[in-house]
């Protein structure tokens, strides 16, 4: 199991006292929010993991409350030239918590008056989580470990997507050359620490140096970006319940370089086990045996290289992950150094150090022998081999099993996620709840424009309808975009099925759709247009919404009619001459209140003696048009989705140009069979990621709450629940995912009844397990503390606006009796 943050710390080491007063004196100064009063009380512990720069624990206790701190200073006594740079540390972490996402404790101070506490040292926040010390994480359950060492790789590929001179660490050090520098200073360090007569060199290490002056790769004359120099499982603090890194920590060794290095000193674990209880070198778990659940050395570095877009280095994996060997084994000779001088901060541990560092060095020439050490291509994606099980049974040929490039763009799109969306949630929602709601958030305009960039942009659209656009826009007389551009703003040439996969992990926030342009009422109306518009019309329109400088709204529903029968409808939209004059009451036109809405696609009847469904017509509607009148925001249980909105609409003698005719007279129902299908279907799909979403909250809410003695999750009553709620979910993932498999092989028509199944099955399931989690959150469950209520609130909606139940089930039972009959 891990260890608690807190767990580490012991009584400082006596050759490590300082004046408690005097740094109490400069703290109440210089640190942020640091109790003043003489009153309070000051204690100092001293963390006891790893051996460099020595660290402790400051609380300060004032009035009740106590707040924490941890110091980190330079060991006292003679040191070797350039190592326990701790105004590195402080200056790393002040521009990466400063400038960029990566996880690193916030830093308050740096001081370099000796006068203080005897050395240099710096403050900064005490993070409250998990450190895994047994890289084995024994005690965790296999898809923790995963999970785990999946978020190791990711965090470290951020780390090293950096852009280190737009942060103002250009010049934090000499980029190229960096292993060939390193073999060098780790030389010097080594021979520096062995030259006691107490502990002579190992002539084994100076010829290893010898072997890695010979084989440093090509690639290391060129500079990369920000080196951590000691990154590994132990250096990370996770989340206390959660398995995220929470915090990077030991940024001494930290400079630029040659990423890859630390890569390698992240996988030793997998070569070597470097016990301090033992006393020895021994095996890594990639020889002996990986627990399970851990990933192979193989799959952790191919999870590094798709996050950081790295190639592929078992060419030289030999190289570094030697010279992490010598390296380690050049830092165990220093501990050793300073240990036998006494002024090693890590007790008794230190005291084996120097006979490990001559074990590791063995370990190193026994990796060199090897024939082999990694496969020539790294191995699937874990996530394309954990779908690979889920929908295909682990045959790769399975009906239902993703490709690899709709992988890539789900694991894209969950790092999107992971990175931009759930963090502003908060923020939206806090706009949205204000009296400025009906704006829109500036991020948000700024997150479409990254998801571009990142190619996830317009991923919604079927490629038979891509096609189609690209025959009417951008033929050769046609130059309205640069080249290339109209590939992006067609998506990815996706078809239904490929594009689930996407769309349910979309659906986990309420505010996400919008980003990547794949929201309604907007993906609707864009699937109208391009299936049905003409050319002048998607010149206006489609080219707008498709680059997401407009939004729209579909106004169809009316408050005095039951509008679930299209044919009920009343709005009149009457010829004049070379226009159409449109009367009626609209309610329910989502997207009809956001300030970017421009155009509404207006559902009415053009000839009220026509057959029941050829009187019925679709017109494009600018919204600015006089007499277009939006009334008032409607409410969904409390919530008026601000600054989308849904409005209620009152069309008084407009009049639209006759050209803005979808299709033709007596065509509108006819349109809105079409738009039943594709577009609706992405609901279906999104509330499958409402359900994960719930699903999530409702375990981890349950692993970390305890009532009437024990933690909620071993309840016998919430595991039969979590377990309901489980069986639902995947049963309707794969009737969702059946239903748009036919869409794209059968068709809209004879796929119609599993898509009335799913319509049904989803909304019911999303409220089923969301009921759930907020009945494990009890009362925060229902509060607008979480996204529950919302997720909820726009699930039962969706029984009535993606069609009610009672018009699928109908559907569904007339093929049913119809099958009968045959």
């Amino acid at each position: 199991m891990a260890n608690r943050t807190y767990d580490l710390l012991g009584q400082v080491q006596a050759a490590h006292q300082f004046d408690h007063d005097s740094l109490f004196r400069y703290a109440s100064v210089h640190v942020p929010g640091f109790p003043s009063s003489a009153a309070s009380t000051f204690t100092v512990k001293q963390f006891g993991h790893g051996q460099s720069n020595p660290t402790f624990l400051l609380e300060v206790g004032n009035g009740g409350s106590v707040k924490r701190y941890v110091l980190r200073k330079k060991p006292p006594g003679k040191l070797l030239q350039s190592a326990h740079a701790v105004d590195r540390e402080y200056q790393v972490l002040r521009a990466l918590g400063e400038h960029t996402e990566v996880p690193v404790p916030k830093v308050f101070c740096w001081c370099m008056d000796a006068s203080v506490i005897g050395t240099d040292f710096y403050i900064m926040e005490f993070l409250e989580g998990r450190i895994f010390m047994d890289p084995k994480l024994p005690g965790l359950a296999p898809e923790r470990r995963e999970a785990i060492y999946r978020e190791t790789a990711k965090v470290l590929a951020a780390l090293h997507s950096v852009d280190v001179d737009a942060i103002g660490l250009g010049k934090y050090g000499r980029r190229d050359n960096y292993c060939k520098r390193q073999v060098e200073r780790w030389t010097k360090q080594y021979i520096a620490s062995t030259g006691d007569s107490r502990y002579p060199s190992n002539p084994k290490m100076l010829e290893l140096a010898r072997w890695l002056q010979q084989h440093i790769p090509s690639e290391d004359s060129s500079g990369e970006g920000i080196v951590h120099g000691d990154f590994r499982i132990d250096n990370v603090v996770f989340h206390p319940i959660e398995d995220r890194v929470i915090g990077i920590l030991d940024w001494e060794l930290s400079t630029l370089g040659n990423q890859m290095t630390d890569v390698a000193y992240s996988c030793l674990a997998y070569i070597v086990d470097i016990n301090h209880e033992n006393q020895q070198v021994g095996k890594g778990f990639e020889l002996t045996r990986i627990p399970e659940g851990i990933p192979s050395q193989a799959e952790y570095l191919a999870e590094y290289c798709s996050a950081s877009g790295k190639p592929w280095p078992a060419a030289v994996w030999k190289f570094y992950i030697s010279l992490a060997m010598f390296r380690g084994a050049a830092i165990l000779a220093g501990i050793y150094s300073r240990w036998l001088m006494g002024n090693a901060s890590g007790g008794e541990r230190a005291q084996n150090a120097g006979k490990q560092a001559n074990e590791l060095v063995d370990s190193a020439w026994a990796y060199i022998a090897r024939k082999s050490v990694l496969p020539n291509h790294p191995p699937p994606d874990p996530v394309a081999r954990d779908y690979m099980k889920q929908f295909g049974g682990g045959n790769e040929s399975g009906r239902l099993v993703p490709s690899v490039k709709v992988l890539k763009l789900r694991n894209k799109l969950i790092k999107f996620m992971e990175d931009h969306i759930y963090p502003m949630e908060n923020e939206f929602y806090k706009l949205a709840q204000s009296s400025s709601r009906w704006t829109v958030h500036p991020e948000e305009e700024s997150l479409k424009e990254l998801a571009k960039k990142e190619g996830l942009w317009n991923l919604w659209i079927p490629f038979d309808s891509a096609e189609r656009a690209k025959k009417l826009l951008f033929d050769e007389s046609s130059r309205m975009v640069s080249n290339g551009e109209h590939d992006q703003f067609l998506g990815a040439g996706l078809s239904n099925l490929e594009y689930g996969y996407l769309c349910e992990i979309m659906g986990r926030s309420v505010w996400a759709p919008q980003v990547f342009n794949c929201g309604a009422p907007d993906t609707g109306n864009m699937e109208v247009l391009l299936r049905y518009g003409n050319k002048e019309q998607l010149l206006e329109w489609l080219v707008p919404l498709l680059q997401g400088k407009i939004r729209s709204g579909f106004a169809m529903t009316e408050p005095q009619v039951a509008s679930s029968d299209a044919t009920n409808i009343e709005c009149s939209i009457k010829r004049e001459g070379d226009s159409y004059i449109i009367n009626g009451r609209k309610w329910w036109t989502s997207g009809a209140m956001d300030p970017r809405c421009k155009v509404l696609i207006v559902m009415g009847k053009t000839d009220f003696t026509a057959a029941n469904h050829k009187q019925q017509s679709m017109i494009l509607v600018d919204i600015q048009t006089p007499g277009v009148h939006i009334k008032r925001p409607l409410m969904v249980f409390g919530f008026d989705d601000a600054p989308h909105g849904h409005a209620e609409v009152v069309f008084d003698n407009v009049r639209v140009p006759a050209k803005n005719i979808l299709l033709g007279e007596g065509r509108g129902f006819e349109i809105a069979q079409g738009r039943l299908g594709p577009g609706r279907l992405h609901h279906c799909m999104r509330l499958i990621g409402a359900s994960e979403r719930g699903m999530q909250m409702m375990v981890q809410r349950a692993l970390s709450r305890k009532a009437f003695g024990k933690l909620i999750a071993e309840h016998g009553a919430f595991r039969s629940d979590v377990a309901k709620c489980r069986i639902e979910l995947e049963k309707t993932r794969l009737l969702v995912l059946e239903a748009a498999d036919q869409l794209d092989r059968l068709g809209n028509k004879k796929a119609r009844g599993t898509i009335a199944m799913a319509k049904v099955a989803a909304p019911n399931t999303a409220l089923m397990v969301l009921d759930t989690a907020m009945q494990v959150h009890g009362a925060a469950g229902v509060s607008s503390d979480t996204v529950l209520a919302h997720l909820w609130a726009t699930s039962r909606t969706l029984r009535i606006a993606d069609g009610p139940d009672e018009v699928h089930l109908s559907t569904i039972a007339k093929l049913e009796l119809r099958r009968a009959k045959l």
